[in-house]
């Protein structure tokens, strides 16, 4: 049996954290701006940080599973480091956003909206679970 704990906290984490859709921080008039569907470099680079600091939590320092079938004296760093590169390459509006404001596929727009976080979340999902559960990538440290 495969371990589906670290791509739930990874996906849900990635919904969460897509900057514009819940909140952005930096906001592009604020600090701290909600559901504005937008997003910046900026932006990008903190939620990144707060994914990366989040997935630690749950993966290494929890030890989020749900199907637990042996232990691992070494912590395995890539759900982490998968997670955290995903999330940033698919950030909706950094490199790509499918579907676009205008088009199909748009590139760097630095916008999004509610369907393209949808197909950019089953995007980070596909590509997630086959590396964390039938390529079976580990990073062990230690």
């Amino acid at each position: 049996m495969s371990d589906w704990g670290p791509v739930f906290v990874a996906v849900v984490l990635f919904i969460l954290l897509t900057p514009g859709l819940l909140i952005q921080i930096p906001g592009k008039h604020q600090l701290v701006e909600f559901g504005n569907f937008q997003t910046s470099g900026v932006s990008i680079l903190v939620h990144s940080i707060l994914y990366f600091a989040l997935i630690c939590v749950f993966l290494l320092a929890v030890g989020v599973h749900v199907c637990h079938l042996y232990s691992k004296e070494m912590a395995d760093w890539a759900p982490v480091l998968i997670g955290v590169v995903l999330f940033v390459l698919l950030t909706p509006g950094l490199l790509f956003q499918l579907p676009g404001h205008n088009r199909q596929l748009e590139f760097g727009s630095l916008k999004t909206n509610g369907k393209a976080v949808a197909v950019h979340t089953l995007i980070f999902f596909a590509i997630y679970a086959v590396l964390i559960l039938v390529v079976r990538v580990h990073i062990y440290t230690g």
